[in-house]
């Protein structure tokens, strides 16, 4: 059974085709049975012991460490549930940059800690689910979830590192899966609307409602995509 986030990958690989595809983490290789199209992909992962039989090349990488160097240039890079595991996700956002051809995109998948149940238990416990307290279980290189993320969070790390038209796609959930996550998540709603209704620039007000989205405030998960910038593009738009 496929997990709510895997088709929306798929449907937003299957609109934009690209040659080439890094899937890092690559997991069980479960997304290259998702395409219609032909594509190479290639596939990067700690755990995996075998790669996927459709993958072309395929190799046991911390991603802690970021994206080798020697790859080559790809079309579209796919981080599925990989980046709540990383210590050191600022250098797996600029080495993924790196190796993006211009236009590129990235796709990323993470659990959403922003959905009021989730920081009904952090003000309760101080832990976010699936997110707890890891002591005497800690080790590097394991599953551990060790990075919490928002889409204002996720949204900091890629323009940090250079990435532009980021959008957070929605999923098929219920949104809010509670009654009383309405009401919890109602103020929140209502301050993005309000900070949305002052922006000053299109990217603050793009930014504010996506934040403000039923998916951000609400969902168990995100799934977002942004773009390399094009240099080409912005010199003809400059003229």
């Amino acid at each position: 059974m496929l997990k709510p986030y895997q088709p929306v990958v798929a449907s937003l690989l299957n609109q934009l085709r690209p040659a080439t595809i890094l899937d890092a983490p690559s997991g069980s290789g479960w997304l290259k049975g998702l395409l219609g199209f032909e594509t190479r992909m290639d596939g990067l992962d700690l755990f995996a012991p075998l790669p996927p039989a459709t993958y072309g090349l395929f190799r046991n990488v911390d991603l802690d460490m970021g994206i080798p160097n020697d790859l080559g240039l790809y079309e579209a890079i796919v981080c599925c549930e990989g980046i709540e595991h990383f210590g050191n996700p600022d250098l797996f956002f600029k080495t993924a940059h790196e190796h993006l051809v211009p236009s590129g995109q990235l796709i990323v998948t993470t659990p959403n800690v922003w959905f009021p149940e989730a920081r009904l238990q952090f003000f309760l416990r101080g832990f976010f689910p699936s997110f707890p307290c890891l002591v005497g279980r800690i080790e590097r290189g394991s599953h551990m979830h060790i990075m919490p993320w928002s889409f204002a969070h996720l949204y900091l790390f890629l323009r940090l590192n250079g990435f532009e038209k980021i959008t957070l796609h929605d999923i098929e959930e219920p949104k809010p899966k509670r009654f009383y996550e309405r009401l919890l998540g109602l103020p929140q709603a209502l301050y993005c609307r309000h900070k949305r209704a002052k922006s000053l620039t299109e990217e603050e007000r793009i930014f504010w409602s996506f934040a403000g989205s039923a998916q951000s405030i609400y969902g168990r998960r995100l799934v977002v995509s942004a773009q390399t910038p094009n240099p080409a593009v912005h010199t003809d738009a400059a003229r």
